[in-house]
């Protein structure tokens, strides 16, 4: 992967599925090689899963694949969040619980 130095964006140079692209990122070089293999990867698995060959087919559904994940993560960090959230102000109410208790135990 090429890189081109630019103001706060870099132009970096790729291949995904041996076609070649060209991206410009504000992310650093290993991000976006990160990117890059992912994307790559999901296209070939694509490739080999499509009866048609096409490259847009394949693309298509690496796309859809990626979104699913993307998607069912969302889905579950919100979940997280929610949890958390709950336990949190569980937490924040039994310690004001706790104070009022000894507040009123010295009375």
């Amino acid at each position: 992967m090429e890189m081109e130095k630019g103001t706060d964006k870099q132009s970096y140079d790729f291949h995904i599925a041996g076609l070649p692209y060209r991206l410009r990122s504000s992310h650093d070089q290993a991000t976006v090689q990160q990117l890059v293999a992912y994307v790559d990867s999901r296209v070939k698995e694509a490739l080999a899963a499509t009866k048609s060959g096409s490259f847009q087919s394949a693309a298509v559904l690496a796309a859809l694949n990626i979104a699913e994940e993307l998607i069912l993560l969302k889905r579950r960090a919100h979940r997280e969040l929610d949890l958390l959230e709950e336990k949190a102000l569980r937490l924040a109410q039994d310690l004001e619980d706790s104070k009022v208790n000894k507040q009123n135990s010295r009375i």
